[in-house]
């Protein structure tokens, strides 16, 4: 009888042990399995969207935004397309491709004036500082 106390002891203390350690690891944070392209583009369309599109800026008012960012493709991006025309032929496109978080945008605008501005954004934006506009 003593022999099988010590043995259910045992098994009790190597029970202990053991969720112990798996305890431990549950505390580790968790990847959240986004690529750095999805990040950075995430982190780049938010401010787009603040700045350019939801404070009715002037400038944007002729565009509107369509998000690509879930894409399976490994290039999240968007699109800047005409505001009467969301089907239309993008304007802009802005894009991070695979697991690199460095963001690229081309089409029309960027050979416009406006296309200056844009770059800057992004920039500023890809950098980590969300604000609408540069410091003076």
């Amino acid at each position: 009888m003593r022999l099988t106390i010590a043995r259910l002891a045992l098994l009790a203390a190597a029970g202990l042990t053991l969720a112990s350690c798996q305890s431990g690891s549950k505390s580790a944070p968790a990847p959240s399995g986004k690529s750095a392209s999805l990040l950075a583009m995430e982190q780049v369309a938010i401010a787009a969207h603040k700045c350019w599109i939801a404070s009715k800026d002037p400038a944007f008012k002729p565009y509107q935004m369509a998000n690509e960012l879930n894409s399976y493709s490994g290039t999240p991006r968007f699109l800047l397309v005409p505001a009467k025309h969301y089907g239309g032929k993008p304007l802009l496109v802005v894009q991070a491709q695979g697991n690199s978080s460095k963001v690229d945008a081309f089409g029309p605008l960027m050979a416009e004036p406006l296309g200056a501005r844009i770059g800057s954004d992004i920039a500023r934006w890809q950098a980590g500082n969300p604000s609408c506009a540069a410091a003076a």
